[in-house]
């Protein structure tokens, strides 16, 4: 009877707690839990009345709110401010911008799938799609990369001009002011199938449509800066760039030394109020030929000249390149990727104050003005780079496994070749997915910050491994440098996508999880919030109301991690059927996991978490692959589950759940309160540790659709540069893929018939005129097998340069006599 009651009574709290059930459901709970027992069991006075009066306490304590907050709550409420970490300025305005999205239900250990499925697939739009198809790809056949990084070190003088003239630097400038008012995605789409033909063009493309002048002045700017720059900046009269980074301000922005001072000067002849400024700053793309600079600095009023404050925060200002007192530096180079990129000083530099942007409404608001357009921007502009090189790698690295041949086999058939191939054909799905996923989410109007850093973040970290796996893959081809290397100058930018906007190491073990455990979290900020308000009555209500949400949401992720760790998620509810389902129920059990463990390390840690710098970037990589897993499905059902994309989705979703799993290891593994790791460790996975990496025969499946022309490879690879004109490398190397469909049964039938004893012959032309005399193919295949001779020959050639560094010559493709393999 006691072991049925107390079971009976466990259960019945899991569920409550699983259901997140509100307070006077718990009460209700306890009293008629408390009367059955009372009625049924024959415990006598002795035991029923101090159970009652206990229970009596408890309700009055708990569920009184006055009692509750003078005995319960102020204790922990001074408690709670005593180990309350510092929060700077700089801080406290970075976690109130932007706005918190999707990553807030897989936060929360119950995601609403209904939510993220019901978004809108993001589409272009005719306009958007004409430019795409019209203006960007005339851009791309303008473009000679090898000229623009070897011998020109810049882009062409017509690219310059046709960038300009065609509003390239007027993308989200809205059409009232003279831009193509594009969408995010459209904004991406560009830099995208730009950055597959030349990242110099990216980047001089993208920057003016990111975090600079243009955008800050959309957000900020006072009408009559936005009349007066905005058409400019549309037209290409005006290149904008932003000063920011400095010698001594790096991923510490908000320690910039660069100052200004509010004083009275000269302007145009007037003697005006303005500011008067200093500045060092360096790494400033488009600095070299920028007419207008945007400029990040702390300004100062020395003589109260706008207030009582001396210190008015950091601001933003907008300095004509021909300001007397500018000086604009030499030339960065940047990893021999030639976008124009150099430094520049001001000193004793004097503008108005109608040159600050958005005026003295904006004074001091700065840093905040730049997280907010950096948590926007940076959700674009590097994402869309990163999934282009993926995209190159896929379409041309893949065919190249199929045209290039070892052992009389096309080197793609390998298994050792097969497995870097899986990796950059589903890391590229998953960048792709995440990419639109996070567009979809700027264009209905969020800001995401947190997601905006997980995409920066992973999907540059994706680029880099898909073209180190590339580089592997087609060995020579890929280091010999020339016109015909498709994947050489990507591999150079590599570090330079990871550097900027916010420094990778930074943006995971700071950023990510730092962030988003407050941001995100459904009752974190609010206890911060109570705890900062100079209202105490006030504040301690706030507070009293949030840490006992947090109770329950702490009590129902418990519940929720331990049933679904035991059931491995399948008795939880998923969206959809089919073969996605699984993943949907893995995800809530990974999302609550997740909810639970992020609860105990900020509750055990406290401020120190802050410092735990690497236990924080392990928490940031779940909450990522939460994230890009999402994007995975989501990008599934949007395009209607086509059968041919399933090997690409089972790589991906099965790599990132184990990967989950792995940062849930380490970080139970280095949890420093050891007792609580293993409960912990317990709780989350009860029955152990499912997931493995994935399987050979997926990897071989989706190597598969990177080695023929299919509809797959055309999904994955949509949106890059691509042509049949054998002028360019790219033209080159799809027909040459298309040939090899050709003759691949060709190649079958000669293959058989050596093995059977109807050929002799090992060379390949031999091969080829004996089973022709035999009768074993007819004269058009041969034709078609000769044909394919000469394209991959094409294809693996590298360039080689009579005069290095001057003139580069094609005598390798031109004047070699092709060699002959054997089938």
């Amino acid at each position: 009877m006691w072991i049925t009651a107390l079971v009976l009574g466990f259960a019945l709290i899991w569920a409550l707690a699983y259901w997140g059930a509100g307070t006077g459901v718990w009460i209700a709970t306890l009293a008629a839990g408390l009367t059955a027992f009372t009625l049924s069991a024959d415990a006598g006075w002795q035991i029923n009345l101090p159970l009652w009066l206990s229970a009596a306490a408890f309700i009055v304590i708990l569920g009184v709110p006055r009692v509750r907050r003078r005995y319960v709550t102020a204790p922990l409420f001074r408690q709670f401010k005593k180990v309350m970490p510092p929060m700077s300025q700089t801080e406290r305005e970075a976690l109130e911008a932007g706005s918190v999205w999707w990553d807030a239900e897989l936060f929360s250990g119950r995601p609403d799938w209904a939510r993220l499925l019901n978004l809108p697939r993001p589409h272009l739009s005719q306009t958007e799609q004409n430019f795409l198809d019209n203006e960007t790809e005339t851009l791309c056949h303008m473009l000679d990369d090898w000229r623009i990084t070897h011998e020109n070190k810049d882009l062409s003088s017509e690219a310059w001009h046709y960038i300009k003239e065609q509003g390239f630097f007027g993308l989200i400038i809205p059409q009232a002011y003279g831009g193509k008012g594009f969408s995010a995605l459209a904004h991406s789409a560009v830099v995208m199938k730009l950055a597959s033909r030349s990242i110099t063009a990216a980047v001089t493309v993208m920057v003016p449509n990111s975090l600079g002048p243009g955008k800050l002045l959309l957000h900020y700017g006072t009408r009559e800066q936005k009349q007066h720059y905005l058409p400019r900046l549309a037209r290409g009269e005006e290149v904008p760039c932003f000063a920011l980074t400095g010698p001594d301000a790096g991923s510490d922005a908000g320690a910039i030394p660069d100052r200004g001072e509010v004083c009275y000067g000269e302007w145009q002849g007037e003697r005006v109020l303005g500011v008067k400024l200093n500045w060092e700053k360096r790494y400033i793309t488009l600095g070299p030929v920028c007419t207008l600079l945007g400029l990040a600095f702390k300004l100062y009023d020395p003589d109260h000249l706008l207030g009582e404050q001396t210190y008015r925060g950091v601001s933003l200002a907008l300095i004509p390149r021909d300001t007397p007192g500018v000086h604009i530096g030499e030339r960065h180079v940047p990893l021999d990727i030639p976008f124009q990129n150099g430094p520049n000083e001001g000193h004793d530099v004097f503008v108005p104050m109608s040159q600050l942007i958005g005026g003295q409404t904006f004074v001091g608001q700065g840093w905040r003005m730049l997280v907010e357009c950096l948590a926007e921007g940076r959700g674009i502009s590097l994402p869309a780079l990163s999934v282009g090189a993926g995209k190159t790698a896929c379409r041309f690295t893949g065919a190249y496994a199929a045209i290039r041949r070892q052992f009389n086999v096309a080197i793609g058939r390998f298994e050792g070749i097969e497995e870097p191939l899986a990796r950059i054909a589903s890391l590229t799905y998953q960048m792709d997915a995440a990419r639109t996923l996070t567009l979809g989410a700027l264009d209905i109007g969020e800001k995401p910050s947190v997601i905006s850093a997980i995409v920066k973040y992973h999907l540059t970290e994706k680029y880099r491994r898909c073209i180190n796996d590339a580089m592997d893959i087609q060995g020579g081809s890929g280091i010999c440098l020339g016109p015909s290397n498709l994947i050489g100058r990507a591999y150079q930018a590599i570090p330079i996508a990871i550097t900027v906007e916010g420094a990778n190491i930074l943006t995971r073990s700071m950023i990510t999880f730092g962030q988003g455990a407050i941001r995100c979290h459904p009752w974190v900020l609010k206890e911060f919030q109570a705890a900062q308000q100079a209202d105490t009555e006030r504040g301690l209500s706030d507070f009293d109301h949030a840490i006992f949400g947090h109770v329950g949401f702490l009590l129902g992720n418990l519940a929720r991690s331990l049933f679904l760790g035991i059931t491995r998620g399948r008795l939880s509810r998923a969206p959809v059927d089919g073969p996605t389902r699984r993943y949907f129920q893995q995800l809530n059990w990974m999302s609550a996991a997740f909810a639970l463990s992020a609860d105990v390390a900020m509750m055990t840690l406290g401020g120190a978490l802050k410092r735990k710098e690497r236990l924080s970037a392990r928490l940031g990589d779940i909450l990522s692959e939460l994230y890009l897993t999402s994007a995975v499905l989501k990008r599934f059902e949007d395009q209607d589950r086509p059968e041919g994309d399933l090997p690409l989705v089972h790589w991906a979703c099965t790599n990132s759940l184990y990967r989950m799993q792995e940062s849930f290891r380490l970080l139970f593994r280095n949890l420093p309160l050891r007792p609580l790791a293993w409960i912990l460790r317990l709780m989350v996975f009860p029955s152990g540790g499912p997931y493995t990496e994935t399987r050979d025969r997926v990897d071989r499946e989706v190597a598969r659709l990177l080695l023929s022309p299919n509809p797959s490879r055309d999904r994955l690879t949509d949106g890059i540069f691509t042509t049949l004109d054998p002028r360019y490398r790219q033209g080159q190397i799809e027909l040459a893929l298309r040939q090899a469909a050709v003759v691949a049964p060709i190649e079958r039938t000669l293959r058989d018939a050596r093995r059977a004893g109807l050929l002799r012959s090992e060379g390949y032309e031999a091969q080829i005129d004996e089973a022709l005399t035999e009768g074993v193919i007819n004269t058009g295949q041969a034709e078609d097998l000769r044909h394919m001779q000469v394209l991959r020959r094409q294809v693996i050639m590298v360039d080689s340069f009579s005069d290095y560094g001057k003139q580069f010559t094609l005598n390798a493709r031109q004047t070699r006599k092709p060699a002959i393999y054997a089938v």
